[in-house]
């Protein structure tokens, strides 16, 4: 037993998205057996542009019933069927939430009659309702009314049982296994199948192939997965739209991360939030006050021309300095810590040897503050390599920095030798240098130890 649905909605996502009409039509697989349609009062403003899709008005819905008066008929009329829309994971997420808000399960089987058209009639150049019933000879009135497209769809889903493997096709998407209801109506299985449980990043395409996502993850497979299942508006609105997906391997969470942001600020792809943002960074500085005492700052990093480390929050910049101080016994005061007209708190306990009270030469404190300045500088200098897993089990990946700038990535068999920067380069992958690479590069660098040339 099958009901043929379709509903028409605010427009406001899945949780926020209310119903405006719905149409269900029971159906035994050889007819109609029962049907039902309604206004329903969504007790919110239906938007101006959905009226104008619909032609469903406020004034429309004024005194239609509630879905909480009309559940029991849902209910009743989908029990022990399958739920069948195109795009069944829309309406089907619309009708569970309005039933979640009513503290009722409503759980079903389901079947989309757009990823059932590409199976069963492939090679169309859309599989969008109108166009589809164009293509096939259905009669389509009542355009974005439920009732309409659910008889529509009711004429579609017909056509598709009468398709010569409608039966091994129809029990493979109803498999519990199968992932059928969970994947983008647009998305073939097979591209799911090839993707594996391995790190690397991926791309999510559209019908034109335009990357409209791209995504990191330590297991691919389950990462992609896991935006099927997620039910927020942003997920539901990719997801329709996503029909294609490839991907690449990295061998391991830092290159991903690296491929993913370089990706990212390639093809700059309309669902991504993430490093679109302006991050503000901060700097350290040293400057000279009039007393001939060199100071150890910080500020923003546009009002700095020389930074001597850069910092992505004010936080891990204050943090640092702290560390400074301690480690060469530096004036919290002169480090821009403490704001004081008196002596540092310090003083006479960890770091302070007493520059803030007159008590320590100035020159033997600047002597500290540039020996701090040179171990930094020291620290930046050289080329540095973070040894990676490879993409199989005999390569390795790599990540160059070079003077404390990131150079890029590659990947090399472990059976060669690197014993120089010349060497490692002929394996490079070259990059941009971008503060989000730069950050990415030198959290990790903070964590491991990098192998020096």
């Amino acid at each position: 037993m099958y009901t043929i649905i379709d509903i028409e909605t605010t427009g406001n996502g899945i949780k926020g998205n209310r119903i405006t009409e719905i149409a269900i039509f029971k159906h035994d697989g050889q007819k109609i057996i029962d049907e039902f349609t309604s206004l329903v009062n969504p007790q919110c403003p239906i938007p101006y542009f959905i009226t104008g899709l619909t032609g469903i008005d406020n004034q429309m819905v004024a005194n239609a019933p509630l879905f909480s008066d009309i559940a029991d008929t849902v209910l009743n009329l989908t029990q022990d069927s399958i739920f069948v829309a195109h795009s069944v994971n829309f309406d089907y997420g619309v009708v569970k939430e309005e039933f979640r808000q009513l503290g009722v399960a409503f759980v079903r089987k389901k079947l989309c009659t757009v990823r059932l058209s590409r199976k069963l009639i492939p090679g169309l150049r859309s599989y969008s309702l109108g166009k589809l019933c164009s293509s096939v000879n259905i009669p389509l009135s009542d355009r974005h009314r439920a009732r309409g497209d659910a008889h529509a769809t009711v004429l579609l889903f017909e056509k598709l049982l009468q398709t010569p493997t409608s039966q091994t096709v129809f029990q493979t998407f109803l498999h519990a296994r199968s992932q059928e209801a969970t994947l983008p109506p647009h998305l073939d299985k097979s591209e799911i199948d090839a993707i594996p449980q391995k790190p690397g990043i991926y791309y999510f395409k559209d019908r034109n192939g335009t990357i409209i996502y791209v995504g990191k993850a330590i297991n691919l497979k389950k990462r992609v997965l896991g935006h099927f299942y997620d039910k927020s508006e942003k997920e539901i609105r990719l997801c329709r739209e996503t029909a294609h997906i490839d991907f690449e391997l990295s061998g391991s969470e830092l290159v991903a991360l690296l491929m993913e942001s370089a990706e990212i600020k390639k093809h700059f792809p309309l669902y991504n939030r993430a490093q679109k943002r302006n991050i503000k960074q901060f700097g350290i500085f040293c400057y000279e006050d009039r007393k001939g005492i060199k100071h150890l700052a910080f500020n923003t990093l546009k009002h700095i021309q020389q930074p001597i480390k850069v910092f992505y929050n004010l936080t891990d910049c204050r943090l640092f300095l702290k560390q400074i101080c301690s480690t060469y016994q530096l004036c919290p005061k002169f480090c821009h810590l403490q704001l004081t007209e008196s002596n540092c708190s310090f003083y006479e306990s960890t770091s302070c040897e007493g520059i803030c009270s007159g008590k320590e030469q100035i020159d033997g404190y600047n002597e500290k503050v540039d020996k701090a300045i040179a171990d930094l500088a020291k620290e930046k200098a050289g080329v540095k390599i973070l040894k990676e897993k490879g993409r199989h089990v005999n390569e390795n990946a790599f990540v160059l920095v070079d003077d404390g700038q990131y150079r890029g990535y590659g990947f090399i068999e472990d059976t060669l030798e690197i014993n120089s920067k010349t060497d490692i380069e002929a394996f490079l992958i070259p990059q941009k240098n971008t503060l989000e690479t730069q950050r990415i590069v030198e959290s990790r660098m903070s964590k491991i130890k990098c192998l020096e040339l």
